[in-house]
């Protein structure tokens, strides 16, 4: 019976029954004999010095094993690495326990060992540490004035690096243009929040020399290399495992201190041990994202065309840089055409040390910045213009005729039909009539908003000459002597669904039923390399590479079937996992008969090599650069300033779709992520560098209430990097989705005379802002 292709077919997830019945193992779940349980002592301060640490106290705690500081540990465990490269960059050395000082409310200062969790959380409050408090600044712009305190002597001031990126003549563009639009724009601090916070594992056996360490990483080979040279070992005796993964968005895209902590206490000891952050540490101590504030202007002529766009922008880094902050800020330079054509284009960003976590890769890492600048600037120059804002936005789309389309900083798109994308989104959601809702609307005292987003993201990192720890990626498939497939990745899903779409691949390829394929990825003694799951790049690069080595086997199966038939290689024809000789249907050997002589190796052709594998290494030419139109109409009450969202309708083009199921679930949870950052979430520190949201009663996460229905639909445009076509969705949604919510209110509220609010549009900001403009009018018409 011939085998339904797979790819592009709804396949449900295969991962799924294990998670929804529980059977699933996280990092909490790995349970050893004799294992300790650690617990950390944080700082409660943003910056002071460290003068004494008092631990007699805590050892005395039944059940408390041991008590480490940054003394206990000194050079024995490396400094918290950074990857990202900058000439200018700065670097300070952050160390897995402070000894010195703190620069931050949450920095480890203190580990507690003990045989149960509680001895340790109890202990923790016996340790007297004496702090002399400094100065603090949190404000990243007051940070760069010459009256902040410092917060790295080593340097005269608190710039973490610079980034500049220039691109025509920008000047001669300001000075000819017709209309100059300018807006200082924010992009909040956010907490990633995945559903499973960190936690370690780790586990040394003397006698061999080797640590076991569980993760919940999405980057275990990285890892593993990073912690080698942090704890001294070598790394072919370093192993790391990632077992099911609760969320990561970017935030466990990192090496962070209590990782190399853990494998050292494990050493130290010759124990097990545990550490399993709680959700107040994991607002604290792990990474947040983007926290930008920047002026943008924008050059145009009077019939819409754009003719340049200048970014100076601060970012604000946090007390130290993680694995990759230095690197964030400059993609969102690099995406500052966003889907247009825009000839000239300057950002220069600043970096700048404040007295906070630190900032990293959070979904979309960089893109949603960029696409906020670019959007939110073409609603104010329509507006300014008195365009209808869908009108400037085709103005200024490349043609598809036009690609592969290079843009001013420097980038080549690979595909694209913008103008495909948006006039099927506008069809979606009744463009027109909600524009006559509006009109009828506003005449009754109510305020609609239609808002809309046309975005293209830089997506499957990447050319390993463009990425600080490589953009390749590894697969390999096996064929078992039973005929069962066996796929390796390197890279590490945690709810992209890779064991499903991968398997679908595979499938396909070999002509095999999907449910005897299983798919392993995370753990780096079983997989011999890999870089990860980041930057939408899981199945455009690592797919590639398990194709690529499915590709491989099919063709030594052939080699095999031929030589079995004593026939011609181009004789023979691969249907439904069957080979067979052109003419002769009725004569075929399927895949499973063949896997099996491969072992048995008896009938092989002279010097094949017994088995039925490969491996392939995929090394992408470029990037690839989805794209897509979302439009939300939301009507806003003044008197409140609750939003509703009344429609909200994504198109997404991320090339060759492998499966629909696993492309709507990313897009869905990317625009409630999205929404989240664009109505409610905000990581706020005080003056005194406080952390004033650290709990979930206080950082306001999107509910089910909050999240409308989504319409989703796609256009197609295969890529031409690799041979999937596929361009990667996993940060379509969140950067798509923000800038189209903000632009729907601000919308609504342009009979106050709003032109821009500032994220999160919270109803008391809303609330003022109407308030302020009436009582502005009212004062007027006296």
């Amino acid at each position: 019976m011939p085998v339904s292709k797979l790819v592009g077919a709804k396949v449900r997830r295969r991962e799924d029954p294990r998670l929804i019945r529980g059977l699933a193992h996280y990092v909490d779940d790995i349970s050893l004999p004799g294992i300790l349980h650690v617990a950390i002592l944080r700082s409660p301060y943003a910056h002071a010095r460290i003068k004494g640490i008092q631990t007699e106290a805590a050892l005395q705690v039944p059940r408390v094993v041991a008590v480490f500081t940054g003394s206990d540990i000194g050079d024995r465990v490396g400094a918290v690495p950074v990857a990202s490269q900058n000439p200018t960059l700065r670097v300070p050395k952050r160390a897995v326990l402070a000894s010195d000082k703190v620069c931050f409310v949450g920095e480890a200062v203190a580990a507690v060992v003990a045989e149960d969790r509680y001895a340790a959380t109890d202990a923790l409050d016996r340790i007297r540490v004496d702090y002399e408090p400094l100065p603090v600044v949190s404000d990243p712009e007051k940070a760069l004035g010459r009256e902040s305190p410092v917060i790295h002597s080593e340097w005269p001031d608190n710039v973490a690096f610079r980034w500049t990126l220039k691109q025509g003549n920008l000047s001669k563009v300001f000075k000819d243009a017709d209309k100059v639009v300018k807006q200082r724009l924010v992009h909040q601090r956010l907490a990633p929040i995945a559903l499973e916070p960190r936690g370690v594992v780790a586990r040394y056996f003397p006698g061999e020399g080797e640590l076991t360490l569980w993760s919940s990483t999405q980057i275990p080979h990285l890892l593993k290399t990073q912690l080698s040279l942090m704890l001294k070992l070598p790394e072919n005796y370093v192993r790391v495992i990632a077992p099911e993964v609760g969320g990561g968005f970017g935030s466990k895209l990192n090496v962070y201190a209590e990782e190399a902590l853990l494998g050292y206490l494990a050493m130290k000891l010759n124990r097990p041990v545990k550490w399993i952050e709680g959700r107040r540490e994991n607002i604290q101590a792990t990474i947040h994202g983007r926290g930008q504030v920047g002026e943008v202007e924008v050059a145009a002529e009077r019939d819409g065309t754009i003719l340049g766009l200048q970014y100076r922008v601060i970012a604000d880094i946090g007390a130290y840089h993680q694995l990759l902050t230095p690197g964030i800020p400059p993609l969102t330079g690099l995406m500052l055409s966003g889907a247009y054509k825009i000839p000239a284009i300057s950002i220069e960003v600043t970096g700048v040390f404040t007295n906070k976590m630190s900032t990293d890769a959070y979904r979309g890492a960089g893109r949603p910045e960029a696409t906020y600048v670019v959007e939110r600037m073409m609603d104010r120059v329509a507006r300014e213009l008195g365009m209808d804002p869908v009108k400037i936005r085709r103005k200024n789309f490349p043609k598809p005729k036009e690609f592969p389309f290079k843009t001013a900083t420097g980038l080549v798109y690979d595909s694209g039909n913008y103008q495909l994308a948006l006039d099927k989104a506008l069809k979606l959601v009744g463009y027109e009539k909600w524009k006559r809702q509006q009109k009828r609307l506003r005449s009754q005292g109510r305020y609609l908003g239609i808002g809309l987003s046309t975005y293209v993201e830089i997506c499957a990192m990447g050319p390993s000459a463009a990425m600080p720890a490589g953009g390749w990626e590894y697969g390999a498939v096996r064929v078992e002597p039973t005929g069962k497939v066996t796929i390796l990745t390197g890279v590490s899903p945690h709810g992209q669904g890779q064991e499903t779409s991968f398997a679908q691949i595979v499938a396909d390829e070999l002509g095999v039923e999907i449910d005897d394929i299983t798919v392993i990825h995370g753990d780096t003694a079983v997989v011999a390399s890999g870089i990860g799951t980041f930057g939408s790049r899981a199945t455009a690069v690592g797919g590639t590479a398990v194709l690529q080595a499915a590709q491989r086997v099919k063709e030594k199966a052939r080699e095999i079937a031929a030589h079995l038939f004593e026939a011609d290689l181009e004789d023979l024809v691969f249907a439904d996992g069957k080979f067979s000789v052109k003419g002769v249907p009725k004569k075929g050997i399927t895949l499973e008969q063949i896997a099996l002589e491969a072992h048995m190796a008896r009938k092989l052709p002279k010097k094949m090599e017994p088995g039925l594998s490969a491996t392939a290494v995929f090394e992408p030419s470029n990037f690839t650069f989805p794209f897509g139109a979302h439009i939300c109409v939301v009507e806003v009450d003044p008197k409140s300033g609750a939003v509703e969202i009344k429609k909200y309708v994504a198109v997404d083009d991320c090339g060759k779709v492998i499966n629909p199921l696993l492309v709507d679930g990313q897009i869905q949870g990317g625009i409630a992520q999205g929404l989240g950052q664009a109505l409610y979430e905000e990581v706020i520190y005080d003056e005194n560098g406080q952390l004033l949201t650290g709990s979930l009663m206080d950082y306001a996460l999107p509910r089910a209430k909050d999240v409308p229905r989504f319409e989703l639909a796609r256009t197609e445009t295969p890529t031409p990097v690799n041979p999937l076509g596929a361009k990667g969705v996993g940060e379509a949604g969140t950067i798509g989705s923000t800038p189209a919510i903000v632009n729907a209110v601000v919308d609504a509220l342009s009979p106050f005379g709003v032109t821009h609010i500032d994220m999160p549009l919270r109803p008391e900001k809303i609330w003022r802002l109407c308030q302020a403009k009436e009582a502005a009018s009212a004062g007027g018409r006296r």
